[in-house]
């Protein structure tokens, strides 16, 4: 368990430098590109099977202990060490981390973006997963700040060099002024200095956590539950690590790099970004300031619950702009903004400090991972096909007919809307149940009246959420056939499912199904180690 677990983290690395060196005689294949993107969906595949093998070795008895643990010191006159561990809290992130970087690599295998050579698409993309697997392994405050920051670089360059600058727009698009369109370079540039800016606050909360806490050990932290650090440490803390960790989740008023990332981004680092990249600020918040932080937590909490009430309305609202016709809406750019709504529900969970409400801020988690991931995979593939997401341009003026063009295609993207909904029996509706469960009843000392304000707030984002993928579905799903084949973009043959985009795509939507169908699946690992984690350490 301690080889898979240090395997997990070290091969993606080990996988990327191989990447770059020539393929053995053996094994080029057609050409040296086939061979490495081979390589790519190869290490994913290990990488997986590691992961399923390390969660078939994980005690589920004891979902709250931490397993597969690796303590060695590191840097001793800092007191730094090389502390790798699971529990139930990490173990879901970790293992859809896996199965995420496996699918974009089998995608992109047989649809590889446009760019310049695949060894270096290959190789950033295994740099991208060791960091994210180590930030959800990761024991010691320093490590998951170098693990949190590793994923910046191979993030900027999908986007700049193999992104797409069709779509990209400032916010005046969305209020249906102006529309004042940057590139893929300018995309990237905007998610780099954010998160970088972000960090840098981030870093000065982890060590003055760290240093007065008396280790940079998280487990030991936890455990002492903030009773070393004085309230003015503990706020200090919060703000400074909270805003870093927003930064990446992202959090209104700080979201404004994330649409312009997703729209010029690739297919594959869209699906990334969604189902993992923004899973690491909200994991921050559970793992380091809750159990570390409480008294601090909790004098933010109210605000963090507002804030992420705003989120989650802005949202739904920016998409129902998007969705409008007339108003050159682009998809990727609107399930973009439901991202900010979906990731409100996290942090309103994460606010209530409650185990109700931490539970169901990690199965939205989970949910929103699986269920966004695959509509960007759908959205991407109808970018291909017809050479742009803008919904006005797919749809027309009857409605882009994928029910009666591309049946499958259109099955898939309706099921995926209606699981981004939130309907009952799938993977979207049990998180945001729970979490406004949580502020129906927030943690001992919190204001119930605010909370139930952000609760009302969260209901009407529900509907709002039902209101615009439905319109969506509605242009792109339906409509006469015979007019939308003759529409100006689109193709005269539109191609269904394909055999690979059926095999990347599939699996998502059964875990959806499984895990609306099943939640105790995910709760039962989760549920044990919140309420241990909640409780300063104690079972």
């Amino acid at each position: 368990m301690q080889f898979l677990l240090a395997f997990v983290v070290a091969a993606p690395l080990l996988g990327s430098v191989a990447a770059l060196l020539p393929a053995p005689p053996g094994l080029k294949g057609r050409s040296p590109e086939q061979a490495v993107l081979r390589h790519g969906v190869t290490v994913t595949g290990v990488i997986l099977a590691a992961a399923v093998a390390l969660t078939l070795g994980f005690d589920h008895g004891e979902p709250s202990r931490f397993q597969a643990t690796t303590d060695v010191s590191w840097i001793p006159a800092l007191d730094i060490r090389l502390h790798l561990g699971i529990d139930g809290i990490s173990l879901p992130l970790l293992l859809m981390t896996a199965l995420l970087f496996f699918l974009c690599a089998l995608y992109s295998y047989f649809k590889l973006p446009s760019g310049p050579s695949p060894k270096a698409f290959v190789a950033l993309l295994l740099v991208l997963e060791s960091g994210t697997l180590a930030t959800f392994a990761v024991l010691d405050l320093l490590l998951f700040f170098l693990a949190f920051e590793m994923v910046l670089i191979p993030m900027y360059f999908l986007i700049a060099r193999w992104g797409r600058s069709e779509g990209v727009a400032g916010s005046a698009s969305i209020r249906g002024g102006g529309r004042e369109t940057g590139g893929r370079q300018a995309a990237a540039w905007k998610f780099i200095l954010y998160t970088l800016l972000g960090s840098v606050v981030m870093l000065l909360g982890l060590l003055l956590l760290g240093v007065n806490g008396g280790t940079f050990d998280m487990v030991a932290l936890a455990t002492d539950n903030g009773r070393e650090l004085t309230l003015t440490t503990q706020l200090l803390a919060v703000l400074a690590i909270g805003t870093g960790l927003a930064v990446k989740t992202p959090m209104w008023p700080l979201h404004s790099w994330l649409p312009d990332a997703h729209t010029a981004a690739p297919t594959v680092g869209s699906v990334l970004l969604a189902g993992v990249l923004l899973k690491m600020g909200t994991y921050g918040f559970v793992r380091i300031l809750l159990p570390a932080t409480p008294e601090g937590m909790a004098v933010f909490a109210p605000y963090l619950g507002a804030l992420a009430a705003i989120g989650i309305i802005y949202g739904s609202l920016a998409c129902l702009a998007l969705a409008r016709k007339g108003n050159k809406g682009d998809l990727k750019r609107l399930i973009a903004y439901s991202s900010v709504g979906h990731m409100g529900f996290v942090l309103l969970g994460i606010a209530t400090m409650t185990p109700t409400g931490v539970n169901g801020a990690l199965f939205a988690n989970i949910a929103h991972g699986l269920i966004t991931g695959l509509l960007f995979f759908l959205v991407g593939a109808l970018k291909d096909r017809y050479g742009t997401a803008d919904l006005d341009t797919l749809a027309g003026a009857t409605g882009a007919a994928l029910y009666g063009r591309a049946p499958r295609l259109g099955a898939l993207l309706a099921f995926a809307a209606v699981a981004s909904l939130g309907l009952p029996g799938l993977a979207g509706f049990w998180g945001e149940m729970l979490v406004l469960f949580g502020a129906f009843d927030p943690a001992e000392g919190l204001p119930r009246a605010a909370f139930l304000t952000y609760l009302a707030a969260g209901a009407f984002g529900t509907l709002l959420t039902a209101a615009y993928l439905l319109i969506v579905v509605r242009r792109v799903c339906m409509g006469d056939p015979r007019t939308a084949a003759t529409a100006p973009a689109a193709p005269a043959v539109l191609p269904d499912i394909q055999r690979y985009e059926f095999a990347a795509w599939t699996p998502l939507a059964v875990l959806t199904v499984l895990a609306g169908l099943w939640p105790a699946l995910l709760l039962g690992l989760t549920d044990p180690a919140v309420q241990k984690l909640l409780a300063g350490g104690n079972s």
